[in-house]
């Protein structure tokens, strides 16, 4: 009996993390959550009702006096209770979910601020914002939001399906190739939450996973005009040596450096990566050591994706290129 219970315990302790933390959707954040929250909660009550009322009936069956069995037999309880209160049950439950979700263009009608795009790549998101002129600013890995206002997100793929899915601030949506899905977000306060890809697209998915911000507007908009920005020239010898070297390697083959004569397309864009809160999509810290360990052993910390390992490199090369790239904020 003690073992019984320890192991009952044990678990409970174990299942505590996954209803809290920076990607628990009962620790709501965003308008959205909170809607699919509440209908969370009318639907649970409404399944803790009907099993008492089955578990009733089971006694009533097993034990309960003759006269109540009978009438539980009749063909009216059966057709009433196992086909009428069901569907009805059911067609209430279906209808409220849709008032709740606001399901249609409305809610995309009601979006305030820029449009911003998420394209899920090869296990890695790139995560495009619209500022108020018009103009595209590309980041990787991470969503900023203004808090208060409803943002609308257009979800696409250029690969196989994925799955966006950001537990405090929305529910999740599908991002398939060759089709636009539009998400609208509104976060309600500000705060550091976590998003995942919510559909298995290979070897790497687990570690498909994204930071999202949710900020003031008056800092929201700051930021935006700073990540608009081309990145600042590296002042200190050793990040002036990594710039020259990302070059001479070919990296701006496939990333983007706005203001330098990296403009590849292939792989996120780092004008800004070292503002960032991760790397390669939430799988490292975002420091000078973790950009070393990713450009030198990458395939073994996310197998299959598209960046080589540079296992030619030097130490004092690694060490260059990753202070150049930690001072790009």
């Amino acid at each position: 009996m003690k073992s019984a219970r320890a192991a009952c315990l044990g678990g409970a302790l174990l299942a505590l993390p996954g209803c809290s933390g920076a990607q628990s959707a009962l620790e709501v954040t965003g308008r959205e959550a909170a809607d699919i929250y509440f209908l969370f909660i009318v639907a649970t009550a409404l399944s803790v009702v009907v099993t008492l009322l089955v578990l009733i009936l089971l006694v009533i069956v097993l034990w309960g006096p003759q006269r109540w069995r009978a009438r539980l037999g009749s063909d009216r309880v059966v057709i009433g209770g196992g086909i009428v209160l069901p569907v009805v049950l059911l067609s209430l439950l279906l209808g409220y979910g849709l008032f709740v979700l606001d399901a249609g263009a409305s809610r995309v009608a009601r979006a305030e601020d820029g449009v911003i795009t998420i394209v899920g790549k090869r296990w890695w998101w790139e995560v495009a914002y619209t500022t108020a002129d018009g103009d595209r600013v590309v980041s990787a890995n991470e969503l900023r939001l203004p808090v208060g206002r409803p943002v609308a997100l257009r979800l696409e793929s250029d690969n196989v399906i994925h799955s966006f899915w950001a537990p405090q601030l929305a529910g999740k949506l599908d991002m398939i190739p060759g089709r636009t899905n539009t998400l609208v977000v509104e976060a309600t306060e500000p705060g550091v939450s976590r998003g995942q890809c919510a559909e298995y697209c290979g070897g790497a998915h687990a570690l498909m996973s994204f930071f999202i911000i949710a900020m003031p507007p008056g800092e929201y908009d700051a930021w935006l005009r700073k990540e608009a920005a081309p990145a600042r020239a590296p002042e200190a010898a050793i990040a002036q040596r990594g710039h020259d070297l990302f070059l001479e390697n070919g990296c701006g083959a496939c990333h983007t450096v706005r203001g330098t004569r990296a403009g590849g397309t292939i792989g996120p864009d780092l004008t800004h990566v070292g503002s960032r809160r991760s790397l390669a999509a939430a799988t490292l810290p975002n420091d000078a050591e973790a950009f070393a360990r990713w450009i030198k052993d990458n395939q073994h910390i996310k197998p299959e994706n598209l960046m080589p390992a540079y296992e030619n490199l030097e130490p004092d090369e690694l060490a260059a290129i990753a202070a150049y790239l930690e001072g790009l904020d």
